[in-house]
């Protein structure tokens, strides 16, 4: 299939499921796609590009690779490829990582940052980004949650992708490896015990739910604990990606 037209069937979530290949937009984004290990498809770029030199430099450092195919494209047909609001010119297409739970059943310590049905793009990869900064040991997502591999998930985590381990996986699998690695699940709630009340076991996931209705049912029930992060009352809750930051920076291990 020819770069342009796969990249604009990756566009839709069940094409880069079948293909096992995603789109990373942005000079920022294809910078650190580069650095990485993984399998890079090709690239896209338009004339934009070349204006500025930080574009200018990257399209040099694509064709010193020798093993990365390059096409450049007008504008108006990289419009048709990019998802992205505000496109930089620039789009690799590349091979989705394989990872799994089990690859963590004897982690120690170990956190695992746990998405139940997170749906904002802008949020998750926020989110991805934050987990990598602060040092968790993977991200799950659990089904309703975005496609972790949508472009802009991708680009809202700003390379943290590539190394970070993120990937989704069912609620079943998610209580199979509980049981296997003998880990704690926390649900992050409103209405939970303040997260510093209680010491952290050494294996912990956390879970975050839902930018508007909190926790799934069958995650909350699961959860040992729920936990909440002491805010005045003036405010009634946090933006999740930032509830996501603070609770991991607390329960760092």
């Amino acid at each position: 299939m020819k770069l342009l037209t796969l990249a604009r069937d990756l566009r839709r979530r069940k094409a880069r499921e079948r293909a096992g290949l995603f789109v990373a937009e942005g000079v920022r984004c294809v910078e650190e796609l580069l650095a990485s290990n993984l399998r890079i498809r090709g690239v896209l770029s338009a004339p934009q590009l070349a204006e500025a030199p930080r574009g200018a430099a990257l399209l040099e450092a694509i064709a010193r690779r020798g093993d990365v195919e390059h096409l450049a494209i007008t504008e108006r047909d990289f419009g048709s490829a990019a998802e992205t609001d505000s496109p930089q010119g620039v789009l690799a297409i590349a091979q989705i990582p394989e990872r799994s739970l089990a690859a963590f059943v004897e982690r120690s310590p170990l956190t695992l940052l746990v998405l139940d049905a997170v749906q904002d793009p802008g949020n998750v990869g926020t989110i991805v980004r934050t987990a990598a900064a602060l040092g968790a040991s993977a991200t799950v997502a659990l089904p309703g949650t975005v496609d972790l591999w949508n472009a802009k998930v991708v680009r809202s985590g700003m390379g943290a992708h590539f190394e970070h381990p993120a990937f989704h996986c069912t609620a079943g699998e998610l209580a199979a490896f509980l049981d296997a690695s003998g880990a704690e699940l926390w649900g992050a709630d409103a209405h939970g015990e303040p997260v510093g009340a209680r010491a952290r076991p050494a294996r912990l996931a956390l879970a975050l739910g839902n930018e508007g209705n909190g926790l799934t049912e069958s995650t909350r029930s699961r959860a040992r604990a729920l936990v909440a992060l002491p805010i005045t009352s003036a405010v009634e809750s946090l933006n999740v990606a930032v509830a996501a930051g603070i609770l991991l920076y607390a329960l760092r291990s």
